[in-house]
């Protein structure tokens, strides 16, 4: 039996970096494949360009919506955890079926407040989502429509069980969570024009909907997630992607024969066997990053070994609204707020610690080219360490 290779804190860091092609920026042309290391998620809304900025050198919002509206070589789409991500149209499959719940347990699992009724209604969740599929299809068989538009047609077709009454907007729709896991289903994708959110039918806005076997797909996103993530556990993936433990587990085992076991710190994890000697010599990351709030990267399950002083996850990771962070040299340094005065793009950092003055020379070289991500002319950065 081969001995379990070790490995530093560090080294995941520059594997888990250079995964999500973090170490140096990547030419503009490059687009597409660095959306599909994991996926780009755009939450809040308006946030992914900040987080391929990060990623790319010299991107431009005209060359992202480009690539959205007119080429359609990226496309936004509700993947893992039911949440919207920009991702490359070749790979929808794997982001949208791949992620799906196949496992009425799974499907529980997203539906968790939902279950109860469900199960008075004498139904399953396997049974609730193919009646949501079915009435978003009827619904979107003209064409695309509005958020509002599509859940008030699918809240007609649908039965009273699979509906809540919503006291936020005073009227009774779609349970969301299904309403989203019809789009995991590969039933609509997300077109943004303007302030709009427009739903449109798969098929019609690509050519074709996701056919790829789901397991195949579901094969070829650990994979990805691996290669970000990695090293890392079958729970672990089952929390990124929204899943019961019992359903990764099964993929875990599934695809045993490519996972080579390590050891972190004295914890068991696992990584890909492609992944193995970028694991053991790790490219070093330079320089300062300004990464959005929910940036994939800040996606890892295990946070302690993001940041491993447990009294700044709070300001980190916060219960409603998260920071952007400032990533210095493969570490998470700060956080970040932006304000947008007029043309001017103000971003307010707080430190956790003093800060060098060529970090914040760094940080607000960062911040410039931000603003026009922003629709402003210049930034100006305030900083409290």
């Amino acid at each position: 039996m081969a001995a379990v290779r070790r490995v530093t804190r560090e080294q995941v860091l520059r594997f888990r970096l250079a995964g999500h092609h973090l170490t140096q920026r990547r030419p503009a042309g490059d687009l597409v494949e660095v959306a599909g290391a994991c996926g780009m998620r755009n939450t809040p809304p308006g946030s992914s360009p900040v987080a391929l900025s990060a990623r790319l050198a010299d991107l431009t919002l005209d060359a992202l919506d480009d690539a959205l509206s007119e080429q359609k070589s990226l496309v936004e789409v509700l993947g893992m955890r039911i949440s919207p991500h920009i991702v490359p149209t070749r790979d929808l499959a794997v982001f949208t079926l791949g992620a799906l719940p196949r496992e009425e347990v799974s499907l529980r699992v997203v539906l968790t407040n939902h279950t109860g009724v469900l199960d008075k209604a004498g139904m399953t969740a396997t049974e609730a989502l193919e009646r949501a599929v079915d009435a978003a299809r009827a619904e979107l068989a003209d064409g695309m429509l509005s958020r509002g538009a599509l859940s008030a047609g699918m809240t007609r077709r649908l039965p009273a069980a699979l509906n809540v009454a919503c006291r936020a907007c005073k009227s009774t729709h779609v349970q969301e969570s299904l309403f989203r896991l019809a789009g995991v289903r590969g039933v609509f994708v997300i077109v943004r024009t303007g302030r709009e959110n427009l739903y449109a039918p798969t098929d019609q806005w690509l050519g074709s909907a996701p056919r790829t076997d789901p397991t195949a797909a579901r094969a070829e996103l650990l994979r990805r997630y691996l290669a970000c993530f990695g090293p890392s556990t079958a729970e672990q993936f089952a929390a990124w992607v929204g899943l019961a433990a019992s359903e990764a587990r099964a993929d875990w085992t599934r695809h045993a024969d490519q996972l080579v076991e390590v050891n972190v710190d004295g914890q068991r994890a696992w990584v890909h066997a492609d992944d193995v000697a970028r694991l053991e010599r790790p490219p070093t990351a330079d320089g300062a990053r300004l990464l959005p709030p929910y940036d994939a990267y800040l996606d890892q399950r295990d946070r302690a070994t993001l940041l491993p002083d447990k009294t700044l996850h709070r300001r980190v990771w916060t219960l409603l609204g998260n920071p952007g962070v400032v990533v210095e040299d493969g570490q998470i340094i700060a956080t970040w707020r932006p304000q947008k005065k007029g043309k001017r793009l103000d971003l307010n950092v707080e430190a956790f610690g003093p800060l060098a003055p060529e970090t914040r020379a760094e940080i607000e070289a960062e911040a410039a080219l931000l603003a026009p991500l922003r629709s402003c002319t210049t930034a100006a950065v305030s900083f409290n360490d």
